[in-house]
């Protein structure tokens, strides 16, 4: 009793201990980014008013949302850090995903604002002055843009947070605008001809592009994605190190916010081994996922037969039938119940979760009734099951 007193209590210390790390990040980098953002805002103001520049100050205001966004960030940042209580067990991490999808429509609203201001303006332009200090005031901008995206990469590669991988794309698009916005005044100093309309729309356009894609990195984790790859076969890989564990299958990932998932998986265990011996070892595999992954991991124990030569023949014949007829399918717990009349196979069956209804019905009784020309006795018993792992990136 002491033991499981003291290891928990160890569990909830590294728990909180790595959430408030990873709020001091989240902090760290919005009062970076509201700084940074305010100074810009300030700058580019000025300039645009005394250049009657409406893509300057397009890209002013721009710096101003980004402001808020790094304000609306440190809220939720603030908020994902509280713990679990009785009416949210799983913490309050997805506090962080809202807030960045509040960011999204912001960025959207202020692109849609300028898109209208760019539109007057190719309507009926107005006079610009060119001014070399302008140019150099822009530059200075791309730079401190650039330096506050690649900071915001970093920390949010470390954290694995969404709100600043979000900062980060969102900056590398204001060094694109602000260029762009560059190139308008020095055509203007060079032709004398007034493009500031166009480029001010293509620097709208660009702003709501970004925005809609923070919203859906966002909104992807808060309705409920595919597992990556790359983390499934990672929970697969440690799962099945274990000794005792023959196979897993049925891996599902629940998202609660950076750092916190919870996941269930089948593992599948020799039918003749005593299975309090497998459920120690189950135990254990999820005790040290908490330690090793930090992941509250559930485990499913599948007894499977081993050693009956004919039960293993008669699934790797379906295997492979199933490989011939669809490579993409698969099979698990596979079991066989012997009649005096016929051979009840029974199974589930694996089909891509973008597969069309027609096909995961004809799929089943296209391997059933191949399995019965090969045995007229055989019965097949199939459930259909999904796949829930994104398509790897090609």
């Amino acid at each position: 009793m002491t033991e499981f007193l003291v290891r928990h209590f160890i569990k909830d210390y590294e728990d909180v201990e790595k959430v408030s790390v990873r709020t001091a990040y989240g902090v760290l980098a919005s009062f970076v980014g509201i700084f940074c953002n305010v100074f810009l805002f300030v700058v580019k103001f000025v300039v645009g008013l005394v250049l009657n520049s409406v893509s300057v100050t397009a890209d002013a205001f721009n710096n101003l949302s980004d402001a808020g966004s790094s304000i609306i960030g440190f809220v939720g940042v603030k908020m994902a850090e509280k713990p679990a209580d009785a009416d949210h067990p799983f913490g309050h991490g997805r506090m962080e995903y809202i807030a960045a999808l509040v960011v999204s429509f912001l960025v959207i609203e202020v692109g849609f604002t300028f898109l209208k201001d760019s539109v007057g303006k190719i309507r009926t332009p107005e006079e610009l002055t060119f001014s070399l200090t302008s140019v150099v005031i822009l530059l200075l901008s791309i730079g401190v843009k650039l330096w506050l995206g690649l900071f915001n990469r970093k920390l949010g590669e470390k954290i694995d947070s969404k709100v600043m991988k979000a900062v980060f794309a969102d900056s590398m698009g204001d060094v694109i605008t602000t260029g762009a916005t560059i190139l308008s005044l020095v055509f203007f100093g060079l032709t004398g001809i007034n493009i500031d309309g166009v480029v001010g729309l293509g620097v709208a356009l660009v702003v709501m592009w970004a925005g809609v894609g923070i919203a859906k990195d966002t909104l992807e984790p808060l309705i409920g994605e595919a597992i990556d790859p790359e983390v499934y076969e990672k929970i697969k890989r440690f799962v099945e190190s274990y000794d005792g564990i023959e196979g897993t299958h049925d891996l599902i990932v629940h998202n609660y916010g950076p750092g916190r998932s919870m996941a269930s998986i089948h593992a599948e265990v020799p039918n003749d081994v005593d299975i309090e011996k497998s459920h120690e070892i189950i135990d254990r595999i999820e005790r040290e996922a908490g330690k090793k992954l930090g992941l509250f991991l559930v485990i499913h124990m599948d007894p499977v037969e081993m050693k009956d030569e004919k039960v293993l023949k008669i699934r790797e014949k379906t295997q492979e039938i199933l490989q011939e007829m669809d490579p993409a399918c698969s099979i698990h717990d596979f079991r066989v119940v012997r009649g005096e009349d016929q051979i009840n196979l029974i199974f589930d069956m694996v089909v891509p979760l973008d597969y069309d209804e027609e096909t995961r019905n004809e799929l089943p009784a296209r391997l059933a009734e191949r399995l019965k020309q090969v045995d007229s006795r055989y019965e097949c018993v199939i459930t259909v099951d999904y796949n829930f792992v994104a398509k790897a990136e090609e």
